[in-house]
């Protein structure tokens, strides 16, 4: 696995980390530490949080991982076997959204949340490639907390890649990555406090 801890010259024009099938752009740090601070109290205060569920080998089973999703609209959104229905923005995700479209051009319609109490807490490797999901559509990733290693790995060639996600940083999963490539959040015993994600998505509209 090639471990990357990895700037571009500018900020502004971070290079795709991917080797080839896809584009995943890491901006590092896009806010100060104190507004990363802000939002990572804010996020934990304000947000519904819920115990994730999931099915596996037919039998639904709770996640110590808490989840939300929040959205434009009601949208459902089935992973894991499971189907949530989005909820009503609040004020502080709609300024994280605001922050993030404005740096990328781009508009979203959803929000996927995760809080990950400890390292212990990860997530197995998987493709967001749902159908409700915009085909090679911009998932945009913001990290808040306990500095955690994401990994990357080519559905095919089996190659690796992994980098540090810093808190108040936001990464980028563009174009094709979803066909060719899978991600996850290795669990480890390094890491005591808590992480919160937060993945701008965009969703297609119903009907």
């Amino acid at each position: 696995m090639s471990q990357l801890n990895l700037f571009s010259s500018s900020a502004d024009q971070p290079i795709n980390l991917l080797p080839y099938e896809g584009c995943v752009l890491y901006y590092g740090p896009v806010m100060s530490a104190n507004e990363a601070d802000r939002f990572y109290e804010l996020l934990m205060q304000t947000v519904d949080w819920k115990n994730d569920e999931a099915i596996i080998f037919g039998k639904k089973i709770m996640t110590k991982r808490k989840a939300a999703w929040y959205g434009d609209h009601s949208f459902s959104y089935t992973y894991s076997q499971v189907t949530k229905t989005a909820l009503p923005w609040n004020d502080p995700l709609l300024e994280l959204k605001a922050m993030v479209e404005k740096i990328l051009g781009v508009t979203f319609n959803s929000c996927l949340l995760n809080l990950y109490h400890d390292g212990q807490e990860g997530m197995a490797w998987h493709s967001d490639d749902e159908r409700e999901l915009q085909k090679n559509g911009t998932i945009a990733s913001l990290s808040f907390g306990a500095v955690r290693k994401f990994a990357f790995k080519h559905k095919q060639t089996k190659e690796t890649v992994a980098l540090d996600l810093a808190h108040g940083s936001l990464l980028v999963m563009k174009d094709i990555t979803q066909t060719y490539w899978l991600h996850r959040l290795p669990p480890t015993t390094k890491v005591s406090a808590p992480r919160i994600n937060l993945t701008f998505r965009i969703m297609n509209h119903p009907g």
